[in-house]
């Protein structure tokens, strides 16, 4: 049975973005309880805040809102991504680099492209089936329908702590959406919303 922390842990994963005043009314905790709760994970390193909401009374306090940690803590991966992709794409010209990014993207694509090229599958299951590869690869994806045609939201970014430096990699993520949908995708938002940023491709 999974102790009081996992379940707001838990708890926090599914929703992505929550309060102490969330926790409480939804997990029957007292506020102190998720406060302390929240407070543990966050030492931890698992947790982090990610934005403030206005407390919506004059002079009220803004409630902070915590999600996942996003960023890698130590090993210096971050650096050493960074730079890898400094010498692979600062050693060829655009043409090569778009080459280079439809390669690493066909890669990430591989082994789902595989099954539904074999099953021969309808869009409709491709979308679902490509939100499951993106979430294996960290992405916490799902997609809508929408009068334009559906849409994928990349909930998280894998590469946040270097896509700044590395804009090239939402390309890589849009050759990855085509290679698994094999339909077309045109990225409408990058890195929107508040606290929790996310981006959306439309499909088609």
């Amino acid at each position: 049975m999974p102790t009081a922390r996992q379940e707001v842990f838990t708890y926090i994963r599914k929703r992505r973005a929550v309060s102490a005043f969330d926790i409480a009314r939804d997990l029957a905790m007292t506020p102190a309880n998720a406060r302390h709760h929240l407070s543990i994970l966050k030492k931890d390193g698992r947790i982090e805040e990610v934005g403030k909401k206005n407390a919506g009374i004059k002079g009220g306090r803004p409630t902070k809102i915590y999600g996942i940690i996003r960023h890698i803590r130590g090993g210096g991966l971050v650096a050493l991504s960074h730079h890898l992709l400094e010498e692979m794409l600062g050693a060829v010209n655009a043409r090569q680099r778009a080459g280079v990014l439809k390669n690493m993207a066909r890669r990430l694509a591989s082994s789902h492209t595989h099954e539904a090229s074999a099953l021969r599958v309808s869009p409709m299951i491709r979308l679902k089936d490509t939100v499951q590869h993106l979430n294996k690869l960290g992405y916490e994806s799902r997609w809508e329908a929408h009068a334009g045609g559906p849409r994928i939201i990349l909930g998280q970014c894998p590469y946040a702590a270097i896509v700044a430096k590395h804009p090239e990699l939402c390309e890589m993520d849009a050759v990855l959406l085509e290679e698994c949908l094999g339909q077309r995708v045109e990225q409408i938002e990058k890195l929107a919303g508040e606290g929790i940023r996310f981006c959306v491709f439309g499909v088609g």
